[in-house]
């Protein structure tokens, strides 16, 4: 049985956790909705990842994973997402970042870096995502629509492997 989500916890700061919330409010999402904070953090994601496609790109991570994050959120991520997140967390091991728990550092640090950006320019940002989404697609912006986005295995190439699906 294939999995289409894959649950995963990311340590962000405070600020950053209301600013996610608040992001997932501003976009149809319900206070305390896990899945619509999921869903904006995908968002998120998909749109720093692919910046992050070289050993250099990822020093600023390594910077955000340096500064304390006492705050634990659980997320939802479509599979082909997270399936991005160890092939990040390699890279962060091979320049000097941690090797434990690849995929929840390289998913604390991804999504950090993108939270660092001005809050509005975030939700702008997502609005024009959504609205093209809906234009385009005919796909919902909820629950699974940033998967449908991705298209499956978009991205895997710019860290240099192979998408692989898994059978439990």
């Amino acid at each position: 049985m294939d999995c289409d989500e894959v649950m995963l916890t990311v340590r962000i700061t405070a600020a950053e956790r209301a600013l996610l919330r608040e992001l997932a409010r501003g976009h149809g999402g319900h206070s305390g909705h896990g899945g619509d904070v999921s869903d904006v953090a995908v968002d998120g994601l998909l749109e720093v990842i692919p910046a992050l496609c070289d050993d250099a790109s990822v020093l600023p991570l390594l910077r955000v994973l340096g500064r304390p994050a006492p705050c634990a959120l659980t997320l939802w991520l479509p599979a082909p997402v997270a399936d991005l997140l160890p092939l990040l967390g390699e890279r962060l091991a091979r320049t000097g970042g941690t090797s434990a728990g690849q995929a929840s550092a390289a998913l604390s640090a991804a999504l950090r870096l993108w939270l660092a950006g001005d809050g509005a320019d975030l939700a702008a940002a997502l609005a024009r995502l959504h609205r093209g989404c809906a234009a385009g697609s005919g796909g919902s912006a909820g629950s699974g629509g940033s998967a449908r986005r991705l298209g499956g295995t978009a991205g895997v190439a710019a860290f240099g492997a192979d998408a692989v699906r898994a059978a439990a």
